[in-house]
């Protein structure tokens, strides 16, 4: 097979391409939410949201609702949840984050088990991405805008309650407003990423761009930039390796992405292990020529 019949020959299938576009715009809204999550340490709180919404996504099948509005539902009714246990109780937060989202993705796993169903219900926890329809990829782009809309227009408070919500709040800001916003962009995030990885890798994608991205700049500006792009080209990337060896394309597109941080863990040129290695042992040779 040639360089240019192993790119073309998937784009011959629909199914592959909405693949692809479900893959990248999935790909590029993780990892912009991921940057966030990342600086503001919340990458416990994005394995609860995504796993949480289980339970609503299989009540939204029951009822004849569309699948995302018993995600949507549930993720912010787990962030409510979470909220109340920490405020109202000695309880700490990751404590009450992994008490909430064990209990609600547990009672999906129940719902799941017990609820007759002509469509493979496990396609949510482990993702369906070559069985997304053309109405599904439209829900989709829709949520994508959404996110990303709101993303951009407060990208300078967001930023500036990841790095200091004090100071935040001195200026005039209200950080647990930001904070909400923050987890409702987080749970229709999660939503989106339903129809691609399923809601157990939903978290890989929501946390290993913005790491790998994290080890590569200092600046939060080229971080945004990065994450996208490295979680779109890895994701492309996995989706063709899947195609060809005829793999679990979600799962593959989360390799992918693992095997970047990895790389990027290994050998970045100021944070990467072997990387600070190779720039210490030039300096000492520079110092001593």
């Amino acid at each position: 097979m040639s360089l240019v019949e192993f790119f073309i020959d998937p784009l011959r299938y629909e199914f592959m391409v909405r693949a692809l576009a479900t893959t990248l715009v999935t790909a590029v809204v993780c990892a912009t939410l991921s940057c966030w999550l990342v600086l503001i340490g919340w990458s416990l709180m994005g394995d609860a949201v995504s796993h949480a919404v289980l339970p609503g996504v299989v009540l939204a099948y029951i009822v004849g609702a569309p699948f995302a509005v018993g995600a949507v539902v549930f993720g912010f009714l787990a962030v409510a949840l979470i909220g109340v246990v920490r405020n109202t109780s000695r309880v700490k937060e990751d404590a009450a984050i992994g008490i909430v989202f064990t209990t609600l993705f547990a009672f999906g796993l129940v719902l799941v088990s017990v609820t007759p169903s002509q469509t493979d219900l496990n396609h949510i926890i482990f993702g369906n991405l070559l069985g997304v329809s053309s109405g599904e990829l439209t829900q989709i782009a829709i949520l994508a805008v959404i996110v990303l809309a709101a993303l951009i227009l407060k990208r300078r408070d967001f930023t500036l309650y990841a790095f200091d919500a004090t100071h935040a709040h001195a200026i005039g800001l209200r950080p647990r407003l930001l904070g909400t916003a923050l987890l409702a962009l987080l749970a229709l995030t999660a939503v989106l990423a339903l129809q691609a990885v399923g809601v157990i890798l939903v978290v890989a994608m929501l946390i290993i761009p913005g790491a790998t991205a994290y080890l590569l700049t200092d600046r939060f500006g080229r971080m945004l930039l990065i994450a996208p792009s490295v979680s779109a080209l890895c994701s492309v990337i996995g989706l063709y390796i899947s195609y060809h060896l005829d793999t679990a394309p979600g799962g593959m597109v989360v390799v992918v992405q693992g095997v970047a941080f990895t790389l990027v863990y290994l050998f970045a040129p100021r944070q990467g292990v072997i990387g600070r290695r190779i720039t210490a042992a030039r300096r000492r040779t520079a110092v001593a020529a």
